[in-house]
């Protein structure tokens, strides 16, 4: 892995991504304004303790392993995960009735080393800025080649919007597990998974977050 490089920037084809190698728990805050309208998000990632190491080490942090970071080193951490290839969506899907929003490239980004696990944070802006009154708001983090697997494991924040409701949908695990594996028996052993028409398999065991807001 190149220096700075993370892997959720790594196009890995299906078979070599059949189980995650990087766990990560998410949160968010869904920002509104007064009027009800979806400014931006504000994503956390805080990943799991082994890449934690991985990162710290390479980028040769918390050398006297006291678990704290100095001022510089947090400057050295910050943004380590911000540098994103062209065309990256930042492992969210992010929809208003089914319609994909366009969301900014990250911003404000932040980062501290906790309890052994880099913890950071940035934000994203929403183009148009939608209302979201009589509305539904998706937000499904996952990486479709499944190397870097998703939680909601960290808070979820509606900021505004009064009257709205937030819902967190879990994934049926088992039965995506079950109807992959039909799948995989269907396809030829010479074929290239990349080409066989399957379904993302990061999207499959995506758990989504839903806002719905009354009409006004």
């Amino acid at each position: 892995m190149a220096r700075f490089l993370v892997p959720f920037l790594c196009l890995m084809p299906l078979s070599a991504a059949a189980h995650p190698h990087i766990f990560v728990d998410v949160g968010f805050d869904i920002v509104l304004d007064d009027a009800g309208s979806l400014t931006h998000l504000r994503v956390t990632w805080a990943y799991d303790d082994y890449y934690s190491l991985l990162i710290t080490q390479d980028l040769e942090l918390d050398q006297d392993f006291d678990g704290a970071l100095t001022a510089e080193e947090t400057d050295k951490l910050t943004g380590f995960d911000m540098q994103w290839v062209d065309g990256f969506n930042g492992d969210l899907e992010a929809t208003l009735d089914d319609v994909p929003l366009d969301l900014s490239r990250p911003t404000e980004a932040t980062a501290a080393l906790k309890a052994g696990r880099i913890i950071t944070t940035h934000v994203r802006s929403v183009a148009g800025a939608p209302v979201l009154a009589g509305h539904a708001l998706s937000l499904k983090p996952y990486d479709a080649t499944y190397y870097t697997a998703y939680e909601i494991g960290q808070p979820v924040k509606l900021i505004g919007g009064a009257g709205c409701m937030l819902d967190q949908i879990l994934p049926d695990v088992d039965a995506q597990l079950a109807q992959m594996r039909e799948m995989l028996l269907e396809v030829d052993a010479s074929t290239d998974l990349q080409d066989a028409g399957l379904p993302k398999m990061g999207a499959q065991f995506a758990t989504e977050i839903r806002v719905s807001c009354p009409a006004s």
